[in-house]
């Protein structure tokens, strides 16, 4: 399977090891993995905050850059659930504005775009990918990923199969972190209070590590648990079942 990876606007200026470990994963699973140069944003910022004109744009450069592969992977719910619901709407608001009337079709046509674990389940048929982590670990199920993919219970099947891990309750696991993007921006002090509730629920656990299927959320908790000084990890899904024994944490 011809696979291309979306690595996401944060992974690739913040986290660049997490694009890595989906490479690593999905490689040693037999997928062949390429990294189009041409991919940008997935349009999520400027469809949420109402800017559809100019989303059309970004769009375009999504679809043309994926053109061709079997499935789009991306280790992110947020912009997985982007592609899969708002790139239709922006494709009719190219019709209608007349900047890309073609824009529709192209989404329409375009390869499925899957964030990691609903691909590791649905597509691979896979939940032991072979992974070691031997730690302490709980899990924060991310908002776009619960409530716009409906990606369910996936990605504790696959932690649950992860050699050496323990996986331990979160209380209020499908509480939002108070991230949302612009909204930490324009709302910031609720942002940053619900933040506190969710680390507050993290250190409850006792877990060593923290772990997300979307980076933005654990770089706001993570946030709030290194100003505390908790000394909880996070630790993107990815990477956890990218790590093996002897090679754990390596890039």
């Amino acid at each position: 399977m011809r696979v291309a990876l979306s690595v996401t606007c944060v992974n690739d200026a913040m986290f660049p090891e997490t694009g890595k470990a989906v490479v690593r994963l999905l490689r040693r699973l037999g997928c062949e993995v390429d990294f189009p140069r041409a991919q940008t944003c997935c349009a999520q910022p400027m469809v949420n905050t109402g800017y559809l004109d100019e989303a059309v744009p970004v769009v375009r450069t999504y679809v043309d850059a994926f053109a061709g592969y079997d499935a789009v992977v991306t280790p992110s719910g947020s912009c997985a659930g982007s592609a899969r619901h708002q790139h239709a709407l922006v494709g009719r608001r190219g019709a209608e504005n007349g900047s890309d009337p073609g824009l529709g079709a192209a989404v329409a046509g375009a390869p499925p775009t899957y964030e990691l674990s609903e691909f590791l389940v649905d597509v691979l048929g896979v939940v032991d990918v072979g992974a070691y982590f031997p730690h302490t670990v709980t899990y924060h199920p991310t908002c776009h990923s619960l409530r716009m993919l409906g990606v369910g219970d996936r990605p504790r099947r696959l932690l649950e199969a992860v050699r050496g891990l323990r996986l331990v309750e979160l209380p209020g696991a499908e509480e939002c972190c108070g991230f949302g993007g612009t909204f930490a921006v324009k709302n910031a002090d609720t942002s940053v209070a619900m933040g506190a509730d969710k680390a507050r629920h993290v250190r409850s656990t006792g877990a060593e590590v923290l772990v997300a299927g979307d980076n933005s959320c654990l770089m706001h908790v993570g946030g709030v648990l290194s100003r505390q000084r908790s000394g909880v990890r996070v630790v993107h899904l990815a990477e956890v079942l990218a790590a093996t024994e002897g090679a754990e944490g390596q890039s």
